[in-house]
């Protein structure tokens, strides 16, 4: 029992890393760019990043989140399977 609680554990959390990377590795490399533009330009404001960020993350999520849905429900099938065969 104590090895399915564990497993289970690992490949949520495995999961969690996974689906997260599209959202936060677009926000990195968006807010990147735009440090590197500020940089060069010599504008400083603070507020300027946050839109740019917004949009790429939200065409991210948009792109993946079909993607996303479906590791999910991957995710929630075998944990309920393994829940069923434990008992």
């Amino acid at each position: 029992m104590d090895s399915i609680v564990v497993t289970t554990c690992q490949q949520a959390l495995l999961a969690v890393l996974i689906l997260s990377a599209p959202a936060a590795l677009t926000a990195v490399l968006v807010g990147l760019v735009v440090s590197v533009l500020q940089t060069a330009t010599q504008i400083q404001e603070q507020t300027l990043s946050y839109v740019p960020k917004l949009v790429a993350v939200s065409a991210a999520l948009a792109v993946a989140g079909p993607w996303m849905l479906a590791e999910l429900v991957r995710l929630a099938t075998s944990m309920f399977e393994r829940v069923a065969e434990a008992m």
